[in-house]
């Protein structure tokens, strides 16, 4: 009996018990449940808009196709396809640089790792949408990471492969922890967590930084930390606190960590880094204050760049899973579109 509690005690897949939240705590994660189930329906207002704009632009396109002799018709058919294939052949020319830039990273690109050890504590929709964002910021830099996905075996890994043109993916995927993928380089590892004590002041090309992959942290508050610890590896925190005062902690979802690193490698700037990545609703009043009163236009300009970069990266992760197919896609619309119409037209 002594033994199947030491062999239970010491399995690492064993689920770390939930902290009890505090009331404070209870009343921010009720505050963020209401906040995703308006974003939710938000969603679903938006795609049902997306819907009825793509049924009133098809009726106004073959109403004006009606009205047309027959060569106009065909004239303007042709000008439509010639639009479209401009189109394509430009995403197709920026998806060729994007691949160029992923791949050259996988070279020389500063190592970060997303630890999937605790997918367990979250939902597959959750999963997929860190995962798919991470790739898409990442895959948007101008200087991209060498962005690693460690732990990907059991259940996760079905879920992964489930993703459309996830094996065509430039990004590093491996089964094991990255204790284990990197065991030669155990010194180099840096496990970043808001509870470290050692503040990050630089990225060093020569270390792997590794992110843990949960999306709700104040759920288990030192997780990581204690992970970190027991694995006798170093820790570190982004330099939050010598830039910018927050509401409240310093804790940042994966997306923000991880965007806030890419963006570092860019400019080398963690003040800009910060300010482009954390939205202004976390940062406290004094900063945001001091803020638009120093360099009120500049700061500005970061919120709203922000809120730029927030609806594209979201959309990005939204169309991440047609991006493969989407050229055939769109091929095969028009196709039917243009049959439809010059029918319309014929019957005239």
């Amino acid at each position: 009996m002594e033994a199947t509690q030491n062999e239970e005690n010491s399995n690492p897949q064993t689920q770390p018990q939930a902290q009890p939240l505090s009331k404070n705590a209870q009343k921010k994660l009720l505050k963020q449940q209401k906040f995703e189930a308006k974003k939710a329906e938000k969603k679903a207002q938006m795609k049902e808009q997306k819907q009825r704009d793509a049924e009133r632009k098809r009726k106004e396109w073959e109403e004006k196709l009606a009205g047309l002799s027959e060569e106009e018709r065909q004239k303007l058919i042709d000008s439509r396809k010639e639009l479209r294939r401009e189109r394509m052949e430009k995403r197709s020319e920026e998806r060729g640089l994007k691949v160029e830039r992923l791949t050259k990273a996988k070279d020389n690109g500063q190592n970060i790792v997303v630890d999937l050890e605790f997918s367990h504590l979250m939902t597959h929709s959750e999963i997929h949408s860190l995962i798919m964002y991470c790739y898409a910021v990442n895959g948007r830099c101008s200087t991209p990471a060498h962005l690693w996905l460690t732990g990907c075996q059991g259940e996760l890994e079905t879920q992964l492969q489930r993703l459309p043109g996830f094996d065509k993916w430039i990004i590093e995927k491996e089964n094991q922890s990255y204790i284990q993928a990197f065991s030669e380089q155990k010194d180099n590892l840096v496990y970043l967590t808001a509870d470290s004590e050692t503040v990050l002041d630089e990225l060093d090309p020569s270390k792997v930084y590794i992110v843990g992959g949960l999306v709700d942290r104040n759920r288990w508050k030192g997780i990581t930390m204690k992970k970190a610890q027991d694995q006798g590896i170093q820790t570190a925190k982004l330099p939050i606190g010598t830039y910018m005062k927050m509401s409240s902690s310093q804790v940042l979802t994966v997306n923000q960590v991880i965007e806030i690193l890419l963006k570092f490698l860019e400019t080398r700037d963690w003040k800009t880094s910060f300010f482009q990545v954390i939205p202004q609703r976390k940062r406290s009043e004094a900063d945001s204050e001091n803020c638009q009163e120093l360099d009120g236009e500049e700061c500005r300009e970061e919120n709203e760049e922000f809120e730029r970069k927030k609806k594209r990266s979201e959309a990005e992760s939204e169309n991440c899973r047609e991006l493969e197919g989407e050229e055939c896609k769109e091929e095969n619309e028009e196709s039917e579109r243009t049959k439809k119409c010059i029918e319309v037209g014929s019957h005239d």
